[in-house]
């Protein structure tokens, strides 16, 4: 025993002598260089902190992008399991500025019903039809206000894509395929939004140029109910997409129509247009070509694109379907500091910024608002509804009901969970038909939330409720409404009248109200 303890001292006393001596000779780290051995525990600790911070150190509202409050939210929705929060709030509300109340109503038309699990199979479809307005011949009324935001095949995995694509069809809910194509794994039974990006994948001939023809065939080929025209996206606006050869497989190749061990550049503009006029002279030839309703999806930047394409709108008589607006805080893609920190306007105020326009020509009522960028949380989620949103889309939101614990590994193809990587070690461990099933209960239970806060509002539907209806507070002892925050006129952010009395029908149609116990006596004899 002494023998064997004595030969293991030994061959580690020679391999820290080793490293020492590497140290000292080594001359790329000044710090291991002066600190021989001890220094390579900065390293450690540096490469450990993340986790440090997430689980040991860091307070219930102090992380980002999700604090872990919101994680907790949504992996006990994703469960369905109890998630309440007890012992009041941890905001610091009086004094944070920015902060968002939402005023309820003493007595208004809709009463919410107590029951913690109430409305949680909900129908909450969208407050308009869309392509409707423009006369499209394959308009719909989206079955969900929730939907689930373009995220590729290629950046998630396989499993995660199938986990979601599954998980859209348990909750009745819209799936964008994002840019990178539609793959078998979004083929498991919802219904989806093709995302057409720069390099047309998909729907591109061998030199990379559209072809009209695969796209109609892909279009009859799967349950796609609208074309969104991806512009650019909250993570990196104005950049186009690298997938590295090594993570072109032959699955991806075939996906996106591209060479295999390639590396897969999408540019950051698109070839088939070059301005506001083309763009909408394509909208239309695909909304012609297909039937189907035809959006834009865009980061908000400069006003002149906007501008121009309202004007043109009001004019002209082409137009888009609906607008997806995202965020500058949003982020599932990969992306410089700079881009993901910095460009692009932040959801609340480019979204505003944006609406106006419409607004002010007219448009509003004729086109539906989608928001994404952090919209997954019910609170953001209300203030875009009252900002004037019909739908919002969820990205990382869903990807942590599937099993994302914000490692932030997503461009390091080492994902622990399975999500954002090609590593076949790494994406075993997702269980498809398990995290479906968690991500068609965090999105009802999103759902339940918005409707229960639009009850507590006085209202039927998430998409009735008005700026009004929601105060910013700006410090310790003022508030302002959000309709003057971001300059609304009254009435701005709400669907048209017909538009709201068709979906009060449908919200109210055999849909019991919430109430009290049975009048007594004597106020049954006031009546």
């Amino acid at each position: 025993m002494k023998w064997g303890f004595r030969a293991a001292a030994a061959v580690a006393s020679s391999a820290v002598a080793a490293v020492a001596v590497r140290d000292l000779m080594q001359r790329n780290h000044a710090l291991l260089r002066n600190f021989p051995v001890v220094g390579h525990g900065r390293y450690l600790i540096e490469a450990i902190g993340p986790e440090l911070r997430q689980y040991v150190v860091a307070g219930n509202n102090e992380e980002r992008p999700f604090t872990r409050d919101q994680r907790r939210w949504v992996y006990a929705s994703a469960k369905k399991e109890n998630n309440y929060f007890g012992f009041g709030t941890d905001n610091d509300v009086e004094y944070t500025a920015g902060y968002p109340i939402i005023k309820h109503r003493t007595f208004g038309r809709a009463v919410p019903r107590s029951a913690p699990a109430a409305g949680y199979e909900a129908y909450v479809p969208c407050a308009k039809v869309l392509g409707a307005a423009r006369g499209r011949a394959k308009a719909f009324r989206p079955e969900s206000v929730v939907n689930i935001s373009g995220m590729s095949f290629g950046s998630l995995s396989g499993r995660a894509v199938e986990a979601l694509n599954r998980g859209a069809a348990l909750a009745g809910c819209l799936h964008n395929t994002g840019e990178g194509a539609l793959s078998p794994y979004h083929r498991n039974g919802g219904d989806l939004v093709l995302q057409i990006g720069t390099a047309y994948f998909g729907c591109r001939d061998e030199h990379g140029r559209f072809d009209l023809r695969r796209l109609k065939d892909l279009v009859a080929s799967a349950p796609i109910r609208a074309l969104e025209i991806k512009l650019s996206q909250g993570a990196k606006p104005s950049l186009g997409g690298l997938l590295p050869a090594a993570k072109v497989s032959a699955e991806i190749a075939a996906t996106r129509g591209i060479p295999q061990g390639v590396d897969c550049v999408s540019p950051s503009r698109h070839a088939e247009f070059c301005d506001t006029d083309s763009l909408l002279d394509w909208v239309e030839l695909l909304a012609t070509e297909t039937g189907l309703p035809v959006g834009i999806k865009s980061a908000v930047g400069d006003l002149e694109f906007w501008d121009e394409l309202t004007t043109l709108m009001a004019t002209t008589g082409r137009g888009v379907d609906f607008v997806t607006i995202d965020g500058g805080e949003g982020g599932t893609g990969a992306a410089p500091l700079i881009f993901t920190d910095t460009v692009s306007l932040p959801f609340q105020v480019g979204f505003a910024r944006v609406y106006r326009m419409f607004a002010e020509r007219g448009l509003h009522e004729n086109v539906v608002f989608v928001g994404a960028g952090k919209l997954g949380l019910p609170d953001n989620a209300i203030v875009a509804f009252a900002l004037g949103c019909d739908m919002v889309n969820v990205a990382r939101e869903a990807m942590l009901a599937i099993g994302c614990i914000q490692a932030q590994k997503c461009h390091t193809d080492t994902c622990p969970t399975g999500v954002a990587t090609q590593n076949r070690w790494l994406t075993r461990g997702l269980d498809p038909a398990l995290k479906s099933v968690r991500a068609a209960n965090y999105i009802k239970t999103l759902r339940r939330d918005l409707l229960k806060v639009a009850e507590a509002c006085g209202v039927e539907h998430p998409g009735l409720i008005d700026t009004a209806s929601v105060e910013i507070l700006d410090g310790r002892t003022a508030a302002t409404s959000l309709d003057r925050v971001y300059d609304y006129k009254p009435g701005w952010g709400l669907p048209s009248a017909a538009d709201r009395a068709a979906i009060i029908e449908l919200m109210t149609a055999g849909e019991p109200q919430g109430g009290s116990a049975p009048p007594s006596p004597t106020a049954m004899s006031r009546s």
